[in-house]
């Protein structure tokens, strides 16, 4: 085992246990680096890795900020792997598209009509109609919404997958928007799709609510040109 993953397995363990909890702070690098028996080298390695796995943020200088601070921010790190994963290709964007299809299907069945989810995605809504927004406001607005329908169901692990994948819905989705004969057609006919899904939700019909977010997730990557298997 590398140094550092000794001071990860010590880190996992002290979560574990509960002597570590979000809010708490690391010992100094100076004195787990003592009390590891591993060198300060291996301990900063260690928090760099952390801090890309979202699981601390680490502070300089002195003061309240100062220190390694235990947070939980798994959709930050999920996300920049997927970010880079999709980028070398290997993750093909119909999987993608095809996973959306089943957790939010998913959250649409189980989404609670009172949610106060839904009350942001009201907002969005409100938001995307507004005059002349540009399609990339648009796609980033209709990132959070379906984000917010996710969080309706109340699943903390299917709302930190949906927020890893935030990022890289909206860019591929920005990259197919120029595959689309007529933006503007297609923007009021998403704005119709969400507003049907939302009405669905709020009526507690979860299974009409899955189908409509299904039928609006695939219709508009295939009119893109994302054909199924592609």
């Amino acid at each position: 085992m590398r140094t550092h993953q000794l001071v990860l397995h010590w880190i996992e363990n002290e979560l574990s246990a509960g002597r570590l909890a979000v809010g708490g702070r690391l010992p100094a690098e100076r004195s787990l680096a003592e009390q590891l028996k591993v060198s300060r080298t291996s301990v900063r390695e260690a928090i760099r890795v952390l801090e890309a796995m979202g699981v601390v943020r680490a502070g300089v200088g002195s003061g309240p900020e100062a220190g390694t601070v235990v947070i939980s921010d798994p959709a930050a790190a999920l996300g920049s792997a997927l970010r880079l994963h999709v980028a070398t290709r290997h993750l093909p964007v119909a999987d993608i598209v095809e996973t959306r299809v089943l957790l939010e299907s998913w959250a649409a069945a189980k989404a609670v009509p009172d949610a106060p989810a839904l009350d942001e995605a009201a907002a969005l809504l409100e938001a995307m109609a507004a005059e002349s927004l540009p399609a990339s406001d648009f796609l980033a607005l209709d990132v959070r919404f379906h984000l917010a329908l996710a969080d309706a169901a109340g699943n903390a692990v299917v709302s930190a997958m949906m927020g890893s994948l935030r990022e890289s819905i909206q860019g591929y989705a920005a990259d197919l928007t120029a595959n689309l004969p007529d933006w503007e057609a297609m923007s009021c006919r998403l704005r119709t799709e969400h507003r049907d899904i939302l009405a669905a939700i709020r009526a507690g019909d979860g299974g009409t609510a899955a189908r409509l977010v299904a039928a609006h997730i695939e219709g508009f990557y295939q009119e893109a040109g994302l054909a199924p298997g592609r």
